[in-house]
């Protein structure tokens, strides 16, 4: 057997072009692949022998990755455990660990057939692909059968608003919104009565994309949920939060601030096209073990993925020669 399992190869057309899912995914992920997985066959392919040297090479090579300390001791610590005597095995061990960490996040976003409205109240910072998500998540929605409608309750920049109308305008959904600087919590109250009198399936709770630091912030996100559990105690049903797999560790401290303010209950990581850090996945995954729903690979509407742990290791680690 060669150096890393053939059977992780992306497939290639008569140009040399990635074809396939996973080939796709792993374009997409050419940032990631570049500054972790190409490196990583650099520094297996450099050692002679699976030793000390090259698992210290190895860990400070994830630190770097934004992988952070604690999944990087697991990852170190699974291999320095396996005892693996050859690249291949050490490799093998390398994706085992990979995935025993990230696998269990893993848990695509379920809409239960016995809750109208299904609600997702979409939380993030400014900048980290809030709108832009949801707008995605509503063609991935209605292109699965569910009749859906968006709220617009990040009143606190009109093109926010706007932005999210022309997403419902290209899926053919109804947006709920009200003027620039409008209470957040009135436009969720609104919402609520005219999706649950529309009998609509999901309802899509955009909110204001601000800094995590702010109490106001915090405050009006907390008002937001108290005024959908009056019409639902269990609503909102699912509290996505949008974070930017770009920022690095900063995602953490974003997760544990909005985690704590409202109940984070999924995961979408964004602009994992552009990074060479994608790691953080890891260093979430170690540390919340929240689920993470769908990774962002791109402009295009068809570009928001869900998240699927093995795919995103084999499409991250050195492809075979």
């Amino acid at each position: 057997m060669g150096l890393f399992n053939k059977t992780t190869r992306a497939k290639t057309d008569d140009a040399g072009n990635s074809v396939g899912f996973l080939g796709r995914l792993s374009d997409r992920l050419a940032a990631t692949r570049r500054g972790l997985g190409q490196r990583l066959a650099t520094l297996i392919r450099g050692h002679s022998a699976v030793d000390a040297d090259l698992a210290e090479d190895i860990e400070a090579l994830l630190l770097g990755a934004d992988v952070g300390i604690e999944a990087t001791r697991d990852i170190i610590g699974r291999i320095t455990r396996a005892q693996a005597r050859t690249p291949d095995e050490f490799y093998a061990e390398l994706r085992a660990a990979l995935l025993a960490i990230i696998a269990p996040c893993a848990q695509p976003l379920t809409i239960s057939s016995d809750i109208r409205p299904y609600v997702i109240m979409v939380a993030g910072v400014n900048g980290a692909g809030k709108t832009t998500t949801i707008g995605k998540l509503a063609h991935r929605l209605r292109s699965e059968g569910h009749s859906v409608m968006l709220a617009a309750g990040d009143t606190f920049r009109a093109a926010a608003v706007e932005q999210l109308q022309t997403w419902g305008e290209r899926n053919g959904v109804p947006v709920m919104a009200q003027s620039t600087g409008a209470d957040a919590a009135a436009v969720a109250h609104d919402a609520m009565q005219a999706a649950t009198a529309r009998a609509v399936d999901v309802l899509i709770i955009d909110t204001a994309g601000r800094l995590h630091t702010q109490t106001g912030l915090m405050d009006e996100l907390r008002k937001i949920k108290r005024v959908i559990g009056r019409f639902d105690a269990n609503a909102p049903h699912e509290v996505l939060l949008v974070l930017d797999a770009g920022i690095g560790q900063n995602a953490l401290a974003q997760l544990a601030h909005f985690d704590s303010a409202v109940g984070v209950t999924g995961l979408c990581l964004t602009k994992l096209d552009g990074t060479a850090k994608g790691g953080i996945l890891f260093a979430m995954a170690e540390k919340h073990a929240i689920p993470i729903r769908f990774i962002g690979v791109g402009e295009g509407i068809d570009d928001l993925r869900v998240f699927d742990a093995a795919q995103f290791v084999d499409a991250i680690l050195p492809q075979p020669e």
